[in-house]
């Protein structure tokens, strides 16, 4: 984080060194259409975010910390390279739906655990998992294009890549679990293809129906 945080962002960019899929996302940023960006916790996220929003006007949800001096760093820091946060209540998601609605551009971490009126159980990995409808309604709502992206860390400090995909024609669905359902297997996709740098310690399956504990 230090590394994304604190250095000039120019340094902190001169990190990535490869790149897959930017060139369609950044298509489909320049369109009058919005566009949705799904950020797992996968490698560097907060690099993934600084690099493929650098210079843009994008909108990123995110969860305020109860210390205030590490919430003003977080702000500050992400706000680098142009993004707005906005808390994660409905306060927060009203923005995002404006700025959908004029052609913007959002980002959304999908595999964060929602609160009770947020989500539907959907299986990831083939266990049922309390996934977030934010993207699925989202995306339903506002027509908008639905990006999914990482930073892969490379071997030898070779620095990193960005990988960039266009979601499932099935995240589009009216049906909530279906839709929900394809937001998981986009992620599942995007852990694949390296499964030591996926967050594995965040407890994505800590809510299960009939209040069974996995962990």
């Amino acid at each position: 984080m230090g590394k994304a945080w604190i250095p000039p962002v120019g340094r902190t960019l001169s990190l990535v060194s490869q790149t897959e899929g930017v060139e369609n996302f950044h298509e489909a940023t320049n369109s009058d259409k919005g566009v949705i960006l799904l950020a797992p916790h996968i490698g560097h996220w907060e690099l993934f975010a600084l690099y493929l929003c650098n210079k843009l006007d994008a909108t990123f949800m995110y969860q305020p910390t109860k210390l205030e001096r590490m919430d003003g760093l977080i702000k500050k820091a992400r706000g680098r390279a142009g993004l707005n946060l906005v808390p994660t209540n409905r306060k927060g998601v009203s923005q995002l739906l404006s700025r959908l609605n004029k052609g913007g551009l959002v980002g959304v971490l999908p595999d964060q655990v929602p609160a009770t009126e947020g989500g539907e159980y959907a299986l990831f990995f083939g266990q049922p998992a309390f996934t977030m409808t934010l993207a699925s309604k989202l995306a339903y709502r506002t027509g908008a294009r639905v990006f999914f992206g990482f930073s892969l860390r490379l071997p030898n400090a070779a620095g990193f890549k960005i990988i960039v995909k266009e979601a499932d024609a099935a995240i589009y669905s009216h049906d909530l679990i279906r839709s929900t359902t394809a937001v998981n297997q986009m992620v599942e996709q995007c852990v694949a293809i390296e499964i030591s740098q996926y967050q594995w310690e965040y407890k994505r399956f800590r809510r299960q129906p009939n209040e069974v504990k996995f962990y």
